[in-house]
C-alpha cells in the first residue's frame, strides 16, 4: 500500500501504512474508544472536519454492509486504524474497509502505534493533524498544516445539513411493525443520523426532516406536534440561524435536543458553550441522572459542551452529568416542554441504555394533544 504519515501541529508524528484513498487530508485528530460501530463512525456527519482514531486495534473484520450506515457518504477527514482487517466476516458485507475507504475518497493510516497516539491526545488535548501518503516531508506538511482550517468558529453545519425538506419511514432495525405513526414530530436536520430517524418512527412518529437553515415560521407550518434538534459537527456558535430558529419556538412545542442539539438549545436560552480538552467519542461513557440517581452507559460523540452556570433562564435545570469528567449531559425545562441529552440515545454504534428518551418525547406530544 505505500508508506504514510501522520503529523500534528504540535510536531509530533506517527509513519504507517497507507490506508483508503490516496492524498493528504487535514482535520482535528480525536480518538473513539468504540470496539465495533466503525461503519458507523465513518458515516456520522457529526465528524465533519475530524481524523478519528480508533483505539480498539483491529478494525474492519466485519466488513462494510450498506444498510448500517448512519448516512450516505463518509463525512470525516480521515482514518486512523492499528490495523485494518482485510477479510470480512459478516455475511451481510458487501465490500472491504480498504476498498470502502478509497471508494468513499478517504484518506487513512494504519500500522501506527494508536495507544501512544491516544494517550498524547488525553494528556495534550485534541491536535490539528494531516494524513499523508503523498508528500511525506514533515517540514512542507507542517506549512500546510499551519494555514488549514480548523474547527473552532466554522459552521460545519451546512455541509452536512439536507437541502430539501423530506419524509422519512423506514422502522428501527428488527422492528417489523413499528408503532401506528400518531405524532408529527419534525427535525432539525443539524448532521442528523439515519438511526435517529428510525427510532422516531418506531415510537410512533411521522418524521419530517427540514434543513437547519430553516425558520420557525415556516416548521410551525408543517403542523408538528414535537421538534427534534438533531446531532451535528463542530463548533455550535456559528450556526446563528439555527439557534434563532430554536429561540422563536420554544415554549410553542415539545422539544428534544440531541448532542449538538443540546448545544444549540442552550444557546437559545442565552447560555454559553466551551471547547471540551479532548471531546467524548466512543460507546462507553457513564452518565448520571441527577434525579433518579440512575447510571447509564452511552454513546457520545461531541468536541463542545454547555456552560450550564451560564444559563440564567427560570426553570431550566441540569439533570445528567458525565462520571468521567463531570460535565453537563442533559438539560430540561418541564414548564417551557423542552428537554435534552449530550449523549447519543439512537446507540449505533454503542449501548440502548438511553432509548427509552424517544418514548418520553412522544409522551410529551400525547400530553400536549390531550390523547
Amino acid at each position: 500500500m505505500g508508506k504514510a504519515v501522520l503529523l500534528l501541529e504540535d510536531g509530533s508524528s506517527f509513519e504507517g501504512e497507507a490506508l483508503g484513498a490516496a492524498g493528504e487530508a487535514f482535520g482535528e485528530v480525536v480518538f473513539n474508544t468504540s470496539i465495533t460501530g466503525y461503519q458507523e463512525v465513518l458515516t456520522d456527519p457529526s465528524y465533519r472536519g475530524q481524523i478519528v482514531t480508533m483505539t480498539y486495534p483491529l478494525i474492519g473484520n466485519y466488513g462494510i454492509v450498506p444498510e448500517d450506515g448512519e448516512s450516505k457518504k463518509a463525512w470525516l477527514s480521515g482514518f486512523v486504524v492499528r490495523e485494518a482487517c482485510p477479510a470480512r466476516s459478516n455475511w451481510r458485507s458487501t465490500m472491504d474497509l480498504q476498498d470502502w475507504l478509497a471508494d468513499k475518497g478517504v484518506v487513512g493510516i494504519q500500522g501506527i502505534d494508536t495507544r501512544a497516539l491516544t494517550r498524547h491526545l488525553r494528556m495534550n488535548g485534541s491536535r490539528h493533524g494531516v494524513i499523508s501518503s503523498a508528500d511525506q516531508d514533515l517540514v512542507s506538511l507542517g506549512k500546510k498544516l499551519s494555514t488549514a482550517p480548523r474547527i473552532v468558529g466554522v459552521d460545519l453545519v451546512r455541509e452536512v445539513s439536507c437541502d430539501a425538506p423530506y419524509q422519512w419511514t423506514e422502522p428501527a432495525f428488527g422492528d417489523a411493525t413499528p408503532a401506528p405513526t400518531n405524532y408529527h414530530a419534525v427535525v432539525m436536520d443539524c448532521g442528523v443520523k439515519y438511526n435517529i430517524l428510525r427510532r422516531l418512527v418506531s415510537s410512533g412518529c411521522r418524521v419530517t426532516v427540514v434543513p437547519a437553515s430553516t425558520r420557525a415560521r415556516e416548521i410551525l407550518a408543517l403542523r408538528p406536534d414535537g421538534i427534534v434538534l438533531s446531532n451535528g459537527p463542530g463548533d455550535p456558535e456559528p450556526v446563528t440561524y439555527a439557534v434563532e430558529t430554536v429561540r422563536d419556538l420554544i415554549g410553542k412545542l415539545p422539544i428534544f435536543g440531541i448532542c449538538l442539539g443540546q448545544q444549540i438549545l442552550a444557546l437559545a436560552l442565552g447560555g454559553r458553550t466551551y471547547k471540551l480538552k479532548f471531546g467524548h467519542h466512543g460507546g462507553n461513557h457513564p452518565v448520571k441522572d441527577t434525579g433518579t440517581g440512575r447510571i447509564a452507559i452511552t454513546t457520545q460523540n461531541h468536541g463542545f459542551n454547555v456552560d450550564m452556570e451560564s444559563i440564567k433562564h427560570p426553570g431550566t435545570r441540569a439533570t445528567h452529568v458525565n462520571l468521567y469528567d463531570g460535565t453537563t449531559e442533559g438539560l430540561e425545562n418541564e414548564r417551557m416542554g423542552f428537554f435534552s441529552v449530550q449523549y447519543h440515545p439512537e446507540a449505533s454504534p454503542g449501548p440502548h441504555d438511553a432509548a427509552y428518551l424517544f418514548e418520553r418525547f412522544t409522551g410529551m406530544m400525547k400530553a400536549r394533544r390531550g390523547d
